[in-house]
């Protein structure tokens, strides 16, 4: 609908501001997203001094105070009280007028009156062609509220802690290495973790979304800023059932000893499964800022910070080095006698899944270890990063040929005969890859895990962040790719079926997972524990520690 303007004077205005009180109310009115036939506007326009320019412009404040503007059956625009009009003013003049004072070029006031039809960024927008709409702005304060914790719900069983699946929307923008491809291209090339039959049910589903519109077919080319969401049954990895124990909650910070295989926050098949939406879900606790992080597979001292001010403390203590660190692990092997010094520099093999190596052209490190006790097969070693490298102490063991007992990936037999040891592997970075996911996918066939339904064409294929447990995966490019549980598709289905929770009915199957047609064994032990714990941190004015685990007490033996 066309807005016409009739040009009215106010009092003590200039032609100039005349003329942008006009502009500004009108673009006020037309913005609207409905246009009403009866409706006023209060408008009271104060001038801002610019500070790169000695002149003033407007900014409309509506309040109750100066004028008050009525939008009439023909949207014309006046002045509820009568005054003399101003000489008349061509449209062009008024234009570049309006454009030097407000500081917008002429097309884009040309936008304003709806005279263009433009898409993302003030482009053209051609007849027939899909919208787009701009991004949306992400508030990086925004923590997980309650919203999130109330997706579902845990149950615990024989010693582990469990979540019963629940749907979830994976979102993400287009990459600029999308832009021009279909959406059938995309998730053959970068979305592998399903079948494109799966796909293909699923848009029949309405599970797959762009710019909040069903998807109709995989067919739609992708354009710059689309966004993209899909609808998934999902399934997360057990963990073990101990309870979180806060050591410290001050107000300031917030100390945990984080139980061995739960994840610190959200990251690839994990999410309530981990630490920070453990503690919102059970304790309320939320809005926390990370200080430092500890691997799945670690456990220990984990450390909080309740305000912005204390994280940015605790961050500069860190980077000044000035955090004592001391951890304990069990390794191999009768460790040396005496304090023994690594410095060999870490290079990242790769980012992605945050696998490490010895390598001369990595990043400078130094730990300490000193041997605390030998029980005949393997000893218990005191370690003192004095660096923050990523799988340090982990790195440094394996070189030193002492590799911490049950590392799923620096003790795998993937790194060759020797295991590493002097960073020896024989192996270029692309193989050892490629051999550690082979050997992670024979242990998974032995564990026991297979498909119920093998005419389906619905496969799981293993993702790398399931044997590395630093990796974090980009939750927008995941889909249904996380473990289930055996429980869920033997005789515990009748009792999960009918549990709700936060008013949400929680379902246990979904006929288009194809992880609801798996059927695997709980984790053991050993699978979810590997013996490294962080005991201690020790700043100028704190000190944190945990009590040492079974595992590390001088008499403990490993039962195989």
């Amino acid at each position: 609908m066309h807005a016409c303007l009739t040009a009215v004077g106010f009092e003590k205005l200039t032609l100039r501001l005349s003329f942008l009180l006009r502009v500004e109310a009108t673009r006020r009115l037309v913005n609207q997203p409905t246009y009403v036939h009866y409706s006023s506007v209060l408008c009271n326009f104060r001038k801002i001094p610019l500070s790169s320019r000695n002149r003033h412009t407007l900014s409309p404040i509506f309040t109750h105070k100066n004028v008050t503007i009525h939008c009439v059956s023909t949207m014309e625009l006046k002045a509820d009280t009568p005054v003399e009009e101003n000489s008349p003013v061509s449209t062009n003049e008024t234009a570049l007028e309006g454009a030097k004072v407000t500081g917008k070029r002429k097309s884009d006031e040309a936008g304003v009156y709806g005279k263009r039809k433009r898409g993302a960024r003030g482009k053209k927008q051609r007849s027939g062609e899909r919208y787009v709409p701009p991004p949306q702005k992400r508030n990086p304060g925004v923590s997980f509220s309650q919203e999130h914790f109330d997706e579902t719900s845990y149950y615990f069983e024989d010693g582990l802690r469990k979540v019963l699946p629940y749907y979830f929307d994976f979102k993400t923008y287009c990459k600029g290495r999308w832009i021009g491809k279909s959406l059938l291209e995309v998730f053959e090339s970068e979305f592998r973790a399903e079948s494109i039959e799966y796909y293909q049910k699923a848009v029949k589903e309405g599970r797959i979304r762009l710019n909040e519109t069903p998807v109709e077919d995989l067919s739609v080319i992708l354009k710059n800023n689309d966004h993209m969401k899909n609808t998934v049954h999902r399934h997360e990895p057990p963990v073990v059932g101990k309870p979180l124990e806060v050591l410290v909650d001050d107000g300031k910070v917030l100390v945990v000893d984080k139980p061995a295989s739960i994840p610190v926050h959200p990251c690839g098949r994990f999410r309530h499964n981990t630490v920070i939406f453990i503690l919102g879900k059970e304790r309320g606790i939320s809005e926390l800022h990370t200080v430092h992080r500890l691997d799945r597979l670690t456990s220990g001292v984990l450390l909080f910070a309740r305000t912005l001010e204390i994280s940015k403390k605790l961050d500069q203590l860190v980077r000044d080095r000035k955090l004592e660190k001391e951890y304990v692990c069990r390794v191999e092997g009768e460790f040396p006698e005496g304090e023994l010094v690594s410095e060999e520099p870490i290079l990242v093999v790769s980012f992605k899944i945050g696998l490490c190596r010895v390598d001369p052209k990595g990043k400078e490190c130094r730990t300490v270890f000193q041997r605390l006790s030998f029980n005949g097969k393997t000893s218990v070693v005191r370690c003192l990063p004095l660096t923050g490298r990523t799988h340090q102490i982990r790195v440094h063991l394996q070189y030193l040929g002492f590799p911490i007992l049950n590392d799923p990936i620096y003790g795998a037999s993937a790194w060759g005969p020797h295991r590493g040891k002097g960073g020896l592997a024989g192996k270029s970075d692309e193989e050892l890859l490629k051999a550690l996911l082979e050997e992670h996918q024979r242990q998974e066939s032995l564990a026991g895990g297979s498909c119920e339904d093998e005419k389906s064409g619905e496969t799981h294929q293993l993702q790398c962040d399931e044997i590395i447990p630093q990796a974090v995966t980009n939750e927008a490019t995941c889909s249904s790719t996380v473990s289930g549980d055996k429980a869920l598709l033997e005789g515990s289905q009748d009792r999960l079926s009918d549990k709700s929770h936060g008013g949400q009915m929680q379902t246990t199957t979904d006929p288009l997972c194809s992880e609801c047609k798996l059927v695997r064994a709980d984790p053991t032990e050993k699978e979810l524990v590997m013996y490294l714990h962080a005991l201690r941190y020790k700043g100028p004015d704190f000190e944190y520690s945990t009590q040492l685990p079974e595992w590390a007490k001088e008499d403990w033996l490993d039962v195989d």
